[in-house]
């Protein structure tokens, strides 16, 4: 099986000296690079393939946000990992925007960097427990703001939430136990609520307001 090909970017050089002996310790992950800011890391990718990023957030010239959104548009296929002391809600969600798959605090322990690196490759989202409960209750929040936005019953959000996956009415309506008939009623109250007047566009406005995901 290859070797999982890690680039880091991290512009302390104690830090890119110990992560690299971290590295050197993992069998299944090769280090191919380290970089020490979002430029030098662009550079870097022209002459060298990598699989996974490892990528701080406060660098010097280029941040790690700013650098994983580059990164993002030339080379999608990278999975890009943040990997910084800080967890601030805004850091967290601008990194997501940015296209990060995982998220992960410099003091967590060597053994949960290799599996979280794994994860990414398997397509998992790794972040670290306290990352990971901000996330969901910034979620659970917003979602709350948007259904009291649309004013919504929890009726609506369930059927909102099928025609997302792209259930049909007689699906609706066996999932949830009742008739198709009632089904559409409730579909034509979501529509009014929208502002919309198709199944596309309720999805669409939908995903906008994290009413869906």
């Amino acid at each position: 099986m290859d070797k999982i090909k890690i680039g880091v970017a991290e512009d302390v050089p104690e830090l890119a000296r110990i992560i690299k002996q971290k590295f050197m310790a993992f069998e299944g992950v090769d280090l191919i690079f380290i970089a020490s800011n979002g430029i030098e890391l662009q550079e870097k990718l022209k002459e060298n393939k990598v699989d996974v990023i490892l990528m701080d957030i406060n660098m010097p010239i280029m941040n790690g946000i700013d650098a994983t959104r580059k990164v993002k548009e030339k080379y999608p296929d990278i999975k890009v990992i943040m990997h910084t002391v800080f967890d601030e809600e805004d850091k967290v969600f601008e990194s997501i925007l940015a296209g990060a798959t995982g998220y992960l605090l410099k003091d967590d322990k060597p053994s949960k960097i290799l599996l979280s690196i794994e994860e990414a490759m398997e397509g998992g989202a790794p972040m670290s427990v306290s990352i990971a409960s901000k996330v969901l209750t910034f979620i659970k929040t917003d979602t709350q703001k948007s259904i009291e936005k649309f004013n919504l019953t929890q009726r609506e959000l369930q059927i909102l939430q099928r025609i997302g996956k792209g259930e049909n009415y007689q699906q609706i309506a066996d999932i949830l136990f009742i008739s198709p008939k009632t089904v559409r009623n409730h579909i034509e109250k979501i529509y009014k609520k929208l502002h919309v007047h198709n199944k596309v566009d309720a999805v669409t406005v939908a995903m906008k307001n994290k009413l869906i995901v």
